[in-house]
């Protein structure tokens, strides 16, 4: 079976049992993007509203709002591309077990894009930006935004769709300085395949022509984000995934995706920047504005009776959360080709995910003297040094050979795991002054900040416990110690002012601490709030490692520095609390709140 549609995919997840219809006209300012974070937080259904303010188009929301719903839109095709994917890792899996895998290149060369659909659904008709629906999620959200967008855009120099790039890069749609209904913004970061082609076009006289799709077959908003195997198109892996070739056309030298819902055509001016956002982001805060690059709108395509997809992001989990599991499941196989001695990588949603990665590696250099980090900091610098990984902030990697079966998805154990093992005078490994994810503002500039590689291997050194020393005090306007897990404790800190008091303030406790045995305590985290950051593992997780720069935030009681070597000889103190030049934190609108809510009470689900 192959969905023909978005609409075709929202009927059978109806038929199924897994669809919400909003029948109430809502605003697409705040009201839409209340309705689905309560819809996802009780893990219901993908939500379809019938009536959208200001727009005579409908909407869907979501759509992979489960593990479960992710893999019932893919049930048809998942284990076929799996095999595509195991046999693109090691073609000699197909000697091996022959019947598994006789079908996979059957099924890769049968998915390439089929070209010159006519009629392509998707020019049924054209509109303008102002009357799509228009759905800002947060308060401070500088505009209406494109959160599911495919961009697509041809390498100047190898046009066509096979060395084409398809990403996920949001669409600003109103707002700040951009001409109603002739300019939108672009939002691209590091490491970008668009940003590749921006740079050949400012060097050539054509314009950078661009298309941004929106909606159509479910996999194709997953293949804009889908980190592929060198040599596997977007375009190809969506038709896999959709058991569907993907289709096109083209119209005034732009490609059009035939079976999206819209698509937004335009040219990317070469050298015009304009601010873009502030936009409510998947690390749970505001990525604040800042210039990006603007694109002139050519048209606006949509196909007859479309449906508006979108998502909300925020503090994860989020809906965009089944996009990493849905990952994971396709393309761990290929872990340990892209790096060597690399059993797992966990990018931690909950943390944000580029802020903390856990990683288990092999260690096989030196089998016949003491256990110590040698190839696991290896691994550790190659993960550091490829592509999206290499936006990681803390990176803790522990090696297989202590617990084969530990598992990086079993967070809380993982980390019972290294803290009982890691030795804080020689485990620790920063770099500093480097680059750290565009979204992330806890370090020293836009884009800049520091790494910490936490790389742990030997025998148990300590045992934890979740008590404290008999006696133990803390420092004035230190408070509230609660414990996140054995070995883990939050310590309430004064509010976080400025660098040098807040640095001398934590001076003071180092020394105060030294005074105590804490041996079964090696981590602690300051923080503004202790019962929250202890309520839940998520808390501790997003508090701990989205609010701290390395260089400047990690202190240790017993600290030292030896041939330019940082370490500590008692508990390493990690300096979660706010800081002055962090964004804002995301918070809904309580009016709003209120309203939906009671909207909702008129719902079962």
């Amino acid at each position: 079976m192959a969905y023909t549609s978005l609409r075709d995919a929202v009927r059978d997840l109806e038929k199924n049992g897994m669809l919400l219809r909003i029948r109430e006209e809502v605003d697409p300012g705040l009201e839409m993007a209340e309705i689905h974070r309560q819809v996802y937080d009780r893990q219901g259904p993908a939500i379809l509203y019938e009536r959208v303010k200001g727009s005579p188009f409908q909407a869907v929301s979501n759509l992979y709002g489960t593990f479960r719903q992710t893999e019932f839109l893919f049930r048809h095709t998942l284990d076929r591309v799996k095999r595509v994917i195991e046999l693109k890792q090691d073609p000699a899996n197909l000697l091996k077990r022959p019947g598994r895998y006789l079908s996979a290149p059957v099924t890769a060369l049968s998915a390439l894009p089929m070209r010159q659909v006519l009629p392509a659904p998707v020019t049924y008709g054209t509109t303008t930006i102002d009357q799509l629906p228009q759905v800002k999620s947060w308060p401070m959200d500088g505009g209406a935004f494109v959160t599911l967008p495919q961009v697509y855009t041809e390498d100047p120099d190898m046009p066509g769709v096979m060395h084409s790039n398809l990403g996920m890069y949001r669409i600003q749609l109103s707002g700040n300085d951009y001409v109603p209904n002739e300019e939108v913004g672009m939002h691209y970061q590091l490491h970008r395949g668009i940003g590749v082609h921006h740079t050949k076009y400012n060097n050539r006289q054509e314009p950078f022509r661009c298309s941004i799709f929106v909606g159509g077959l479910p996999s194709h908003a997953f293949s804009a984000i889908m980190p592929l195997p060198e040599g596997l198109s977007e375009l190809t892996f969506a038709g896999m995934l959709a058991n569907r070739r993907f289709r096109y056309t083209r119209r005034d030298g732009y490609l059009l995706s035939a079976d999206a819902d819209f698509v937004i055509t335009g040219e990317i001016l070469k050298g015009v920047k304009k601010p873009e956002g502030p936009f409510g982001d998947h690390l749970g805060y505001y990525s604040l504005a800042h210039d990006f690059p603007v694109m002139r709108v050519h048209k606006v395509y949509h196909r007859k009776d479309p449906l508006w997809h979108f998502t909300v992001v925020g503090r994860p989990p989020a809906e965009d959360s089944s996009f990493g599991w849905l990952i994971h499941e396709l393309v761990a196989p290929l872990t340990p080709q892209e790096f060597p001695g690399l059993k797992e990588l966990h990018a931690v949603d909950a943390a944000g995910v580029h802020p903390l990665l856990l990683a288990i590696g092999h260690e096989r250099y030196m089998p016949f003297r003491e256990r110590r980090p040698e190839e696991i900091l290896t691994i550790a610098n190659r993960v550091l040094g490829t592509g999206q990984t290499s936006l990681a902030k803390f990176l803790i990697i522990a090696a297989s050979d202590d617990d084969p079966n530990l598992d990086t998805h079993d967070i809380a154990h993982f980390l019972d795991h290294v803290l009982r093992r890691v030795d804080w005078e020689n485990d620790l490994h920063f770099q500093t002054r480097t680059t750290i994810d565009t979204l992330d503002y806890s370090g020293s500039g836009w884009n800049q900040g520091s790494k910490l590689v936490i790389a742990c291997r030997g025998d148990m050194r300590r045992t934890l416990k979740a008590e404290l020393p008999e006696n133990f005090s803390l420092p004035a306007g230190f408070s509230n110690p609660q414990f996140c897990q054995p070995g883990i404790l939050a310590i309430q800190a004064p509010a976080f002012q400025a660098e040098q008091p807040a640095r001398a303030g934590v001076e003071v406790l180092c020394r105060h601490l030294e005074t105590f045995d804490l041996q079964h305590i090696p981590l602690i985290l300051l923080v503004d709030d202790s019962a929250f950051t202890a309520a839940t593992l998520n808390n501790y997780l997003w508090v701990g490692f989205t609010r701290a720069n390395p260089s400047h935030d990690v202190h240790g009681v017993g600290a030292f520095t030896e041939h330019k070597h940082w370490g500590c000889r008692g508990p390493l103190l990690i300096d979660a609390r706010k800081k002055p030049h962090h964004a804002p934190e995301l918070e809904v609108d309580p009016a709003v709140q209120k309203r939906v809510e009671q909207l909702m009470s008129n719902y079962k689900f």
